[in-house]
């Protein structure tokens, strides 16, 4: 396949890249990277090599109608700031942001040194030992955080977590299910009271690149200062769901899932690890029905049947939640056996 052609870019990347210093006058070149929903990314030419950039968008690419404020991407780049400094280079190096255009600039990552994990797990190839490193750096960054708590006043983003997770995920499948509503509100109630750490929000494989180093975290959108239990809850949904989508490799993902859950309780020196086990045990159901009935649903489960399996589950941890994150990943080997 042959690689996109380059293009002038839109406007407003090019004035910004010029105003951070980072473009010349004339034309400004680039292509455009597909995947993202929620912004606009292009890799653009610069004097110096080649960049990436983001601008946030108003309206998300989703077929329900989903909004969110666009400043979000100057939180995105501080959280990678503090994320590099837990574990350096676990997140792309910011190049400059731009506040009044909504534009982040940061390094380009050539596909061909850094492996998107869900293409990974896509292609069957769910190795315990990667998903371990995601679980540990992924402990690190929450980690270092959480002894800085005057970090709390450069993320006051409690709405744009509210607007671009919460809702979306929590209350718009609690909308669907109105007999689970009860226990999704109380979710997000729980989960909006607390204030522990540098939560990244969407920790999922599409924004996980595999490089020689170690894991690198992208689109840190949804960045909060709240409960890191979310993080850790959102990311190991997503190595459920993978067993609908390749089912060869349900035990490689299901051994996946013990490695990421177990390498991150090992890191977790902030409180009682047993303690932040019970929280993600008992947002992941959630998490897992929102991945079929929320705003945002993953493209790979199209047949009722599996959308069917997905509610039994969760259903059933939200009447009565589990205590630990093997045990959700039992109820969910158990009914994928049937």
């Amino acid at each position: 396949m042959s690689a996109p052609s380059e293009v002038e870019v839109p406007a407003e990347f090019a004035q910004a890249l010029r105003e951070l210093g980072l473009a010349r006058k004339g034309a400004v070149t680039g292509t455009p990277l597909t995947g993202g929903v929620s912004s606009d990314i292009w890799r653009i030419d610069t004097p110096q090599g080649p960049v990436c950039a983001k601008r946030a968008l108003a309206r998300l690419r989703v077929a329900a109608d989903w909004r969110a404020p666009i400043e979000r991407n100057q939180y995105e780049a501080r959280w990678m700031r503090v994320a590099n400094e837990a574990q350096a280079g676990c997140a792309p190096r910011v190049l400059g942001q731009h506040p009044g255009l909504g534009v982040l600039v940061m390094d380009y990552l050539p596909p061909d040194d850094y492996a998107l994990w869900k293409q990974q797990l896509r292609d069957g190839h769910a190795d315990a030992g990667t998903a371990r490193v995601v679980g540990r750096v992924l402990g690190r960054i929450h980690s270092h955080s959480a002894r800085q708590p005057e970090l709390a006043a450069e993320f006051d983003t409690d709405r744009i977590f509210f607007d671009i997770r919460l809702e979306p995920y929590l209350l718009a499948t609690a909308r669907r299910h109105p007999g689970l509503a009860s226990r999704l509100e109380h979710l997000v109630e729980a989960t909006r009271s607390r204030r522990i750490a540098l939560v990244h929000g969407d920790v999922s494989p599409k924004n996980i690149l595999v490089g020689a180093t170690g894991p690198v975290f992208l689109d840190a959108e949804c960045a909060w200062w709240g409960d890191p239990a979310f993080d850790i809850a959102f990311c190991l949904n997503h190595l459920l769901l993978k067993c609908l989508w390749t089912p060869a490799a349900t035990a490689a993902f299901l051994a996946a899932f013990d490695a990421l859950a177990d390498a991150y309780l090992h890191a977790v020196d902030w409180e009682p690890p047993d303690r932040i086990e019970q929280r993600a045990a008992a947002l992941l159901p959630g998490l897992f029905l929102a991945r079929v009935d929320g705003k945002s649903p993953v493209e790979y489960v199209t047949e009722e049947r599996q959308r069917d399996q997905v509610r039994r589950v969760a259903g059933a941890l939200l009447k009565d939640p589990a205590g630990s994150l093997r045990s959700v990943r039992a109820a969910w080997a158990e009914e994928l056996e049937r």
